[in-house]
């Protein structure tokens, strides 16, 4: 039997037992995935010790991105190019580290707002953390010209751009009305909007006709910033897709097939955000 799992300190709001759980019992596979509570100076010795707890690899989610990739004997690109891990699996008795954040988030970009790269403009990206530096890495990827960053700390958003180099421009969060309103993309990495928490301040009517917005968070499904660009005639893209998509290479290293993210999948984890 193969057994994986999902660490972080918290760790028990996490929806991923549940993700893997649906195709564990899609494909008939006799494995096992949940979640395991690591506070952070446990983290080394319980990645450390995959193999004697009996798992064939692991999700990371906060706060153990960074000290993941850090540990990890085996950096893959997509984690370099972040300098943090998601996703780690054994390989040869040696843990290896990749970040799926980029991947979710761009796959589901594409399916759901597949006319995002039609008119040539820059991406406008709000926060500076780690999940902003899959995001915009996905899109420099995607052949994007300029990436506009907004962070609160104008010193961690300096750190982003100098991180990535010139096609990425760090801007004073006060800026990000005037600087957002030509971009084609405007996407929301911070936690703003969790559980409905806390106001962005953007106003969707400045933003270009054909301008997508993106939101990470996906408590609620549809955030304020979500909700005040469809009323503005918006294309909108929820954070749940993310999450569902970044689980596929995860569940492929770890069970040998390779998932796919359905409407039922969807619906599933959507009802259980709901109801939390």
């Amino acid at each position: 039997m193969t057994n994986a799992g999902v660490i972080g300190w918290p760790i028990a709001h996490s929806r991923s037992p549940l993700i893997h759980g649906y195709w564990l019992k899609a494909f008939g596979i006799a494995g096992t995935y949940t979640r395991v509570p690591v506070e952070p100076q446990d983290v080394e010795r319980f990645l450390r010790s995959l193999a004697a707890e009996g798992f064939a690899g692991c999700n990371v989610t906060v706060p153990h991105k960074e000290a993941a990739f850090r540990i990890a004997n085996e950096k893959h690109a997509s984690a370099v190019a972040v300098g943090a891990a998601n996703t780690l699996w054994l390989e040869g008795g040696r843990l290896h580290a990749a970040n799926t954040d980029t991947y979710g988030f761009m796959t589901y970009l594409a399916a759901r707002a597949p006319q995002w790269q039609r008119r040539d403009a820059p991406v406008a990206v709000l926060g500076a953390g780690g999940a902003a530096r899959a995001i915009v890495h996905g899109f420099l990827e995607a052949g994007v010209a300029q990436v506009r960053v907004f962070n609160r700390s104008r010193a961690r958003a300096d750190d982003l751009a100098a991180h990535f180099g010139a096609k990425v421009r760090a801007f004073d969060w006060d800026q990000r009305n005037a600087h957002a309103a030509d971009c084609c993309v405007l996407v929301n990495t911070t936690s703003v909007g969790m559980k409905g928490e806390g106001h962005l301040d953007i106003d969707a009517t400045r933003l270009h006709a054909s301008c997508v917005v993106a939101d990470i968070v996906y408590v609620p499904l549809e955030t304020e910033l979500l909700r005040s660009a469809r009323a503005a005639g918006l294309t909108t893209v929820d954070g749940l897709g993310m999450l569902l998509h970044q689980a596929v290479p995860g569940f492929e290293r770890w069970f040998g097939k390779r998932p796919v993210v359905t409407d039922e999948l969807y619906d599933l984890i959507a009802a259980d955000v709901r109801a939390s």
